[in-house]
């Protein structure tokens, strides 16, 4: 039995005394002080680790005024605060002990524009391709790019000045900013603009803080001008945190406040609203994809391709193209990234050309691609091929995976995984290929492998080395490597921070600064945050403090990971390699990962939360001396005993009294997984939730009884088939109100579906093939055996939708095959997703052995539902491992398709249908939509695939009480949009799930597209 895992830290007395306080007055956002909250903003997207004190989730700029105001009076000068965004920094930016004021949940709206200036409103919180998705209809763009666009925040972008692709043409974040409104930490609104200087020294005379603030930027930017123009490199990617050089335009006439405090990380106010400029979407795009033997190759290659006027120029290494080739993401891009067939691609550069005169581009393009073919022939320069592709929508599934590169490199196999760390180096373009040739070498010399990918237009490259952060020794040699780069990097005139801010690695700001310099960035601190109390250890201490800086070699993940046993982690994966990468972050609702996530805003509820909670649960058992692959192995031996249930009986007892443990929170977000399975295939690292939730579940339940719902979920396989014996009588007593309602206050279950009246059984009754036996069909000769086709039930189609089951036979009879029904053998899906493990392995060892008996035969096997066919390919072997043996049940379309293999295609015409794909079904098979419009072309019907994200359902997710806001909620993201605008009668949808929770929501159901190809052939 596990034990209780009592030992959340505490929180101090004074940081409860000033949230209370804060509550008093009137803040209107989220408080959280549990320990899985903060967990989940002790960790970013770096290797760093610092676990703060509290959260705060303002909905306002007076919100956080308020909670400056009462952090300003003499009680509270103690306590710390760090601003937060979307947190996607690599170096740990937003990382602070103290009290966190995340800006992501509640501040994101897009308060105005104005087209005709070319500006844009936003609080912080907005994310960088929601802005984008709002601006679109106006012809317009935010232009600043980086990798993690689809969850980081504005308010990030502009406290770090990130940057991306395309920046040699469009600048970094902070050449985008017109204005901020920030709150000073004594609760003064701070807002600024470009003005003349003659104004700026006028509100510098002002005895406030404001005014202290104008005059020490003034004063010391201009007595100090000669020396910033000289020190500040002449690079795209200029000396950031803070920009002296920028404060002021070239003949000093113009004065802007804004420019201090874009890339100051938080440490001189909080940012809450920004002014932002925009830019008009080219109308002509095209990209050029040109592959090279070598990544040097591509390398050296690279200052051409700008000569030859790009937008930009990003270049991919052999590694992360090999990673994305394994990805889910390669499906999307291999015919715009085509293998050459007589040598291999060792590295890509990705070419951009846009603007708005449609011949301009493409002679530039031709121009291009000719000047390629010449040294193609020439047989110089490493390039073996190149392709353009002028396709918008394919430009940014290029794009898309190119992006994705980042994540993917977390999923590099072995202990050691590419990390950040001195990643985002810039270095002027023309002494790239040479600086990369020896930061190689130093990694080489260390016989250590990475992964490269970058903006090679801007000299900026990402290099990760593989380091197994676990190891005490590897953990020291990155320390060792980082000085090794900072030396590098200086050789070159280049900086260490070209993109990603500086964080830990602040250290090194008097390196490149110089001291006089950074002893000008420490007044200008001083003028902001004299006590240093916000953000703390970053840029630099303020004048007048001997304060501590944060360092490179600071506590990391790895610290806290290397408590657990290496057997453990090992066995663990799916919850330990979460790289912190983030994606499952994604705002965008048609995305299938992660649903709870995109419901709830919290990120407990979101695959990098599950995983960050497992993890410590981990080591609390490893602190206690507990094995959990021990107390797994122990549970197949394991009987039920009265002693056991009296233990949990009492536990649970003292749960609902209050007592505390970490195990109920990582419960609490557990339960919250719809298990639908999309970040396995979406997450770069593949992190599989559903696995690793159902082990912590069946361990959890060790300790604390099971709900009513558990039972009744996990038994469905066994009353089901009973039930359907007499579908009316029982659809009779469950319609009964006070059945329903016991149901639902008792066991915690809602809208229960019925049974399929007539049943599957009375429906098929006159079929003369589809209830043959095994006898029989082994019986078949071999020209029957070729014409006929299994179909194997699942409980949810068979007994609650049987006319999908029946409808499938008559498909296939209409078609010239011999349906038989295969009698029902339980699957174990929901058995598995409550965390009954031991029980599952039982469904699963006797139905593999039932289907690999029938596989035999020789005939095509076909299921109906995405989730249970996926289950037997997924879940059964990581169970049986091999023991699970070679059958394979196909699903509709895949059968489908090979069974009208030699059919061609007819002539389309007509309404078109409309196909909502299963969110398993989508991300597991990623074919399966394109599949689906082949099979209705070859019948002369035209196919739309709808893009949508979960529908909510998710098997009995959506049944269960607790779950029923959030089912309701995440189908209303994207699902009821769709479904309004669309025809009903021409909407269909592969998984049970989702067509259940139509008929319950929209009041009439849609189809299964096998029933409308019925439809066709009859």
């Amino acid at each position: 039995m596990i034990p209780q895992l009592s030992q959340a830290p505490g929180l101090v007395q004074l940081v409860l005394s000033f949230l209370q306080e804060l509550e008093q007055q009137g803040f209107t956002g989220d408080i959280a002080t549990h320990y899985a909250d903060r967990l989940m903003m002790s960790t970013d997207n770096s290797i760093y680790q610092l676990l703060p004190d509290a959260v705060l989730f303002p909905r306002s700029t007076a919100d956080v005024a308020l909670l400056a105001r009462i952090a300003s009076t003499e009680r509270y000068a103690s306590l710390v605060f760090t601003p937060r965004g979307g947190g996607t920094g690599t170096n740990g930016q937003a990382l602070n002990q103290g009290i966190i004021v995340d800006m992501s949940r509640h501040m994101t709206r897009i308060i105005d524009i104005n087209p005709q200036e070319g500006w844009v409103r936003v609080e912080a919180g907005v994310i960088k391709d929601q802005l984008n998705e709002f601006l679109k209809p106006y012809g317009f763009f935010f232009a600043p790019e980086l990798s993690t666009s689809n969850r980081a925040t504005l308010g990030g972008m502009i406290n770090t000045d990130a940057s991306g692709q395309g920046s040699l043409a469009y600048g970094k974040t902070s050449d985008h900013v017109l204005g901020v409104r920030a709150v000073l930490l004594d609760g003064e609104i701070l807002d600024t603009r470009p003005m003349p200087t003659e104004l700026a020294q006028e509100i510098g005379r002002d005895s406030g803080m404001i005014g202290r603030i104008y005059h020490t930027v003034l004063s010391r930017c201009r007595e100090q001008r000669a020396l910033i123009l000289d020190k500040f490199p002449k690079l795209n990617r200029f000396l950031t945190g803070y920009d002296l050089r920028h404060v002021f335009n070239d003949d000093m006439s113009r004065f802007d406040l804004t420019r201090i405090l874009t890339g100051s990380e938080g440490t001189l106010a909080f940012i809450t609203e920004a002014k932002l400029n925009i830019t008009r979407l080219p109308n002509v795009r095209r990209l050029v994809n040109v592959k090279y033997d070598s990544f040097d190759s591509a390398l050296r290659n690279a200052p051409f391709m700008v000569q030859a006027q790009a937008l930009s120029v990003e270049t991919v290494d052999s590694k992360v193209l090999n990673l994305a080739r394994e990805d889910i993401i390669w499906h999307s891009v291999r015919e715009l990234i085509a293998d050459v067939p007589t040598k291999e691609m060792l590295g890509l550069n990705i070419v951009e050309f846009a603007g708005d005169d449609e011949a301009d581009i493409d002679a530039r393009v031709q121009q291009l691609c000719e000047r390629l073919d010449a040294l193609i022939a020439q047989g110089v320069g490493g390039i073996i091929g190149w392709q353009v592709c002028r396709d918008p929508a394919g430009i940014e599934r290029i794009y898309a995976m190119r992006k994705k590169a980042v994540g993917l490199l977390g999923n590099a196999p072995g202990q050691a995984k590419p990390i950040p760390f001195a990643e985002d180096t810039c270095v002027p373009p023309q002494h790239l290929a040479d600086y990369i040739a020896e930061f190689r070498a130093l990694l080489d010399g260390h016989g250590l492998n990475y992964g490269m990918f970058g903006h090679v237009d801007a000299g900026v490259l990402h290099v990760r080395p593989a380091l197994d952060m676990c190891d005490p020794q590897q953990e020291a040699l990155m320390k060792r490597i980082s000085d090794d780069v900072v030396a590098l990097t200086a050789k070159y005139g280049g900086l260490l921070w070209g993109e990603h801010g500086k964080g830990f690695r602040a250290e090194y700001s008097p390196a490149f600064f110089g001291d006089a310099l950074y002893d000008e960035l420490r007044q200008i601190k001083a003028a902001f945050d004299p006590h240093n109390r916000l953000n703390p250890g970053k840029i630099c201490p303020p004048a007048g403090m001997d304060a501590p800086m944060m360092k490179v070699d600071a506590t990391k993940r790895g610290t806290y990971d290397r408590q657990i046993p290496l057997t453990v982690r090992t066995a663990w994966r799916g919850a330990m390699e979460c790289n912190g990468n983030g994606l499952c972050f994604n705002f965008d609702v048609k995305s299938p990962m992660c649903p709870s996530m995109k419901i709830t805003g919290e990120r407990i509820h979101s695959p990098k939360g599950r995983a960050t909670l497992v993890r410590e649960w981990l080591r609390l058992l490893a602190d206690r001396n507990v094995d959990p692959l021990a107390l797994e192995s122990a549970l197949a031996q394991r009987s039920m005993s009265l002693r056991g249930l009296i233990e949990r009986s009492r536990n649970s007892w003292y749960a609902s009294r209050g007592e505390y443990d970490f195990s109920h929170e990582v419960k609490i977000a557990m339960s919250g997984c719809l298990a639908c399975k999309a970040c396995s295939t979406q997450c770069p690292i593949k992190i599989d939730v559903p696995s690793f939730r159902s082990r912590f579940l069946q361990l959890y339940h060790t300790r604390y009884l099971r709900p009513a719902r558990d039972h009744l979920v996990a038994t469905v396989e066994s009353y089901a088939p009973v039930m359907a014996r007499a579908p009316r009588a029982f659809n009779f007593f469950l319609a009964q109100p006070w059945v329903r309602n016991f149901t639902e206050k008792r066991i915690g279950m809602v809208d229960l579906p019925p049974l399929s009246s007539p049943s599957l059984v009375r429906q098929l009754a006159g079929h003369a093939s589809a209830n043959m036996t095994l006898e029989q069909l082994e019986a078949l000769d071999t020209p029957l055996r070729e014409k006929t086709v299994l179909i194997v039930q699942d409980p949810f189609t068979s007994y609650y939708e049987a006319q999908v089951v029946a409808d499938l036979v008559k498909l296939a009879d209409k078609l010239g095959f011999r349906p038989v029904l295969l009698p029902f053998s339980p699957n174990g899906k929901a058995q598995h997703i409550k965390g009954f493990l031991q029980r599952f392995a039982r469904t699963a060892r006797r139905t593999s052995d039932f289907l690999n008996r029938v596989a035999k035969l020789g005939m095509p096997m076909v299921g109906v539902d995405p989730a249970l066919v996926l289950c037997y390919r997924d879940e059964y072997r990581q169970t049986l491992g091999d023991a699970r043996g070679d059958f394979h049940v196909q699903l509709v379309h895949e059968w489908l398709s090979a069974a009208l293999a030699e059919r061609e295609p007819a002539l389309s015409g007509g309404e078109p249908w409309y196909l909502f794909g299963h969110c398993t079904e989508q991300t597991a098979l990623p074919g399966a939509g394109a599949q689906w419009r082949a099979i209705f072309a070859r019948f002369g019907a035209m196919l739309e695939n709808i893009s949508v994200g979960c529908c909510g359902m998710a098997g009995t997710y959506g049944h269960e009480t607790q779950n029923l806001a959030h089912s309701l909620g995440i189908y209303e993201l994207s699902w009821h949009q769709a479904l309004q605008r669309l025809p009903r009668q021409r909407c269909l949808a592969t998984g049970y799930s989702c067509r259940s929770q139509i008929k319950r929501i929209e009041g009439n159901g849609i189809r299964h597209p096998l029933q409308a190809l019925l439809e066709i052939v009859e």
